[in-house]
């Protein structure tokens, strides 16, 4: 038995195919400069003709927001500064156009991986996808197409790319498992959308597994079984059949509210990062927008902020899209490791720690009047809620939100019709913003807690860092005091309280979390429903008392322990 991570959920049963993808041997070569561009041009019309077919094929079993994958591929294989680097690197050093592809290649991929944002990284792979097809078209080598199966098997690879999972046929793909990825890759994402059982991250499957063999693909503990015995495929088959029936009831949760056994109503909503994930998040029964990261749309922009009609669109199709549901849409949240190719930030000893977020929004003002002129003409076509990132003092919130009251006059008095019933709040990712929740409460209309960052600048621990990892501690008793404080103080005044940090979704932390008074939970579309059937079949008054007692523990474990003795798992 081998373990990975779960990324897609469901149960496999067939035989491996292992995917084998073209070695490529590349070595530098003295090359005229005039040869090595035409193959290198002849290489890139071929490569967008790829994906191009790709996304066809794609476009039968892919939703609109998977698709979009394709086009950030097809605007990568077009993209005159991947393209320009190349050229340069052939004209100048005289080399080889493979030797070129891959050394650019080798630098973009470095630079994505370098970073924190688990989003970013992962992006990573679609340069790798990009440029490998790429290398592949100049070395005349031909990549597997996995649409041309024709029966029934799990896919084994290293790692499969969206191209290889936009190929996929459900008809006889009916799973895959990779030695490398993670949930957030575009190819676990796609899985999820395809309903195609996925485990990831499994450490030696390509040296175990050998084409042929029958095989378990268990995704919904994130193991594979090689070589299973028949009582083991008897009871997978079971499994299987049990965790459709499951999936058959959760949907019947879609249009349900979200109370508990004692009367007690939450809201469960999405986050989300594009337009296009507004169906996804109701699709999954969501009862609004509880995070719309609106930095991706400053990252992909090319060459320039994004104007204030292009951000305008994005977010009045969002809160149209969510018909009327609350819509928390979070201000730029930019800096750190989320870089802009069009924009040089200064250096810094610790850009985490530096200007990003609301303190370049407070510095680059006019950047920040466009965004919120935006965001308040969007307002009349929905429920708005807007949320500034990276609070630590009333001073800026106060800053923060005479910005807003200032594009809001501004807007009035040009005739511009805007919502009247927009709140304007803030997420709470510093501790001294928590341990003031009271105090900013007076001024914001609500709180969102970013679970994420909240607990990593707590623990002064960087969650990606290996050593130091085990500090990233969601039910640590000093996190849950931070998480209390902060809704003890918004409930002071009045006011809602939020998370859309990963713990929002965290089954296991949803029991405490209801007891300490969270308002609205935030997380992954695909987690609503289940965090909904959770929380439909808690006692709020029960877990107050579970509250209680978790807030007085000395450990993380102790904390865990009690809240499967509280709920029987």
């Amino acid at each position: 038995m081998l373990k990975g991570i779960a990324a897609s959920s469901g149960v496999a049963i067939a035989k491996v195919y292992k995917l084998q993808q073209p070695v490529l041997e590349i070595v530098r070569k003295d090359a005229e400069p005039e040869e090595e561009l035409k193959k290198l041009d002849a290489a890139f019309t071929k490569t967008v003709s790829d994906v191009e077919k790709i996304k066809e094929v794609a476009s039968k079993s892919l939703k609109a927001e998977e698709l979009a994958v394709f086009d950030a591929h097809l605007m990568m294989a077009n993209d005159p500064e991947l393209r320009g680097q190349i050229e340069d690197m052939i004209k100048n050093d005289r080399v080889n156009a493979e030797f070129a592809t891959e050394q650019v290649a080798n630098m973009m991929v470095m630079i994505f991986e370098s970073m924190e944002d688990a989003y970013m990284r992962e992006r990573a792979a679609d340069i790798k996808d990009v440029t490998f097809r790429l290398k592949c078209n100049l070395c005349g080598k031909e990549i597997p197409n996995l649409a041309t199966l024709d029966e029934p098997v799990v896919i084994v690879a290293k790692d499969l790319t969206p191209s290889d999972t936009g190929s996929l046929n459900k008809q006889f793909a009916k799973g895959f498992a990779t030695e490398i990825g993670g949930r957030t890759s575009h190819s676990a994402i796609m899985a999820r959308s395809l309903e195609i059982p996925a485990v990831v991250g499994v450490k030696g499957i390509l040296e175990e597994a050998k084409d042929g063999d029958p095989v378990i693909l268990d995704a919904l503990d994130g193991t594979v079984i090689l070589n299973p015995t028949p009582e083991q495929v008897a009871e997978f088959e079971k499994r299987g059949e049990e965790y459709q029936k499951e999936k058959e009831a959760l949907k019947a949760m879609k249009d349900q509210p979200s109370v508990s056994t004692d009367g007690h109503k939450v809201l469960l909503v999405g986050n989300i990062g594009s337009p296009a994930d507004v169906e996804g998040v109701l699709e999954n029964g969501g009862e609004g927008v509880g995070l719309f990261r609106t930095e991706f749309l400053y990252m992909k922009s090319e060459d320039d902020f994004p104007d204030e009609d292009t951000q305008f669109a994005a977010y009045k199709q969002v809160l149209e899209g969510m018909g009327g549901r609350p819509v928390v849409i979070r201000t730029l949240d930019i800096g750190g490791d989320k870089k802009l190719k069009y924009y040089q930030f200064e250096e810094e000893m610790n850009p985490f720690l530096g200007v990003r977020a609301v303190r370049f929004c407070l510095i680059r003002k006019d950047i920040f009047r466009t965004q919120l002129r935006a965001l308040l003409r969007a307002s009349a076509f929905g429920k708005l809620c807007i949320m500034f990132p990276m609070i630590a003092t009333v001073g800026e919130f106060k800053e923060a939100k005479k910005c807003y009251d200032d594009a809001r006059a501004e807007l009035i008095a040009e005739g511009v019709k805007v919502g009247d019933d927009v709140e304007v709040g803030c997420m709470i990712e510093i501790p001294a913003a928590a341990v003031l929740a009271d105090q900013l409460s007076k001024f914001a209309d609500f709180f969102s807690i970013g679970t994420n960052d909240l607990i990593q600048y707590s623990m002064a621990a960087d969650r990606m860092s290996e050593p130091v990892s085990y500090l990233y501690q969601p039910l640590n008793p000093s996190i849950l005091r931070l998480i209390k404080m902060t809704i003890d103080g918004a409930h002071k005044n009045g006011k809602w309280c939020g998370m859309c940090g990963e713990m929002a979704g965290d089954e296991l932390a949803a029991p405490v979390l209801l007891g300490l008074g969270l308002d609205e939970f935030s997380m992954s579309a695909t987690s609503i429903l289940r965090a909904r059937r959770m929380i439909n079949g808690l006692s709020y008054a029960e877990m107050q008392g579970l509250a209680a007692k978790a807030v007085e523990c000395d450990t993380e474990e102790e904390v865990s322990e009690l809240i499967k003795n509280c709920i029987g798992k």
